[in-house]
């Protein structure tokens, strides 16, 4: 279990997401407030469509809420320069998306080593980061196929190198949209043993969005949304 006396991390206040679509007003989120504290792994249940995705995009600096704040340690994340974002985005948050979102022209150890490419001083530290994305892939039991295409693995292993990616810049904090959502349950199981494993290890905060309730179970905190509301 988290500590639940250590410091907030990421956080929103009276947040709104409002969609327009065809002079339609669309509430994705209602006036959310929610406190994520390092280390935490907090898990967000709700029925599809009830706004969870929405709410991570929100966190991860991924989409603009129509009101409210968005503090990440502290800083508004809105306010901030979109280059000082990107930057956030690549370093401090690390993604994992139900659907992998691998380049499929790519092998995988490219696709790990995609977010540190992004980053400044790459080329001088290739070796080096190379090196930890073979490390990543081997924890996650793909140190035999890092030269495959994302096309010659299971949907199972390409989850896993999702994995190996959203922490290949070593972030705090990951934000995983139901990861399990595409795989069945004896895979997804496995690829929740992976995630929970290396999220424990280096006692990274976890927010994990879903529908199932065993992932709840694995969580130090559960709350609900529903209908663009969070519940306790």
């Amino acid at each position: 279990m988290s500590n639940r006396t250590s410091e907030v991390v990421l956080a929103t206040e009276e947040v709104e997401r409002v969609y327009r679509i065809d002079h339609q007003a669309i509430h994705a989120l209602s006036r959310v407030t929610l406190e994520v504290r390092d280390g935490e792994k907090l898990c967000i249940m709700g029925e599809s469509g009830a706004g969870k995705s929405t709410l991570l995009h929100l966190l991860g600096g991924l989409d603009r809420p129509s009101s409210g704040r968005v503090l990440l340690n502290g800083q508004n994340l809105y306010e901030l320069p979109a280059s000082k974002r990107a930057s956030i985005r690549a370093n401090d948050i690390g993604f994992v998306f139900q659907s992998y979102h691998l380049l499929p022209e790519l092998d995988v150890l490219e696709n790990v080593l995609l977010p540190a490419m992004s980053c400044r001083g790459f080329l001088a530290r290739r070796d080096m980061l190379r090196g930890r994305a073979l490390e990543l892939l081997e924890r996650v039991g793909l140190s035999e196929r890092t030269l495959h295409l994302p096309s010659e693995l299971s949907g199972g292993e390409q989850q896993r190198a999702a994995l190996a990616r959203a922490l290949m810049n070593d972030p705090s904090i990951v934000l995983a949209d139901e990861p399990t959502g595409n795989l069945d349950s004896r895979t997804g199981k496995h690829v929740l043993d992976y995630l929970f494993r290396l999220v424990n290890e280096q006692s990274r905060t976890l927010l994990i969005v879903t529908h199932n309730e065993r992932i709840a179970e694995m969580c130090d905190r559960t709350l609900v949304l529903k209908d663009g509301t969070l519940l306790e």
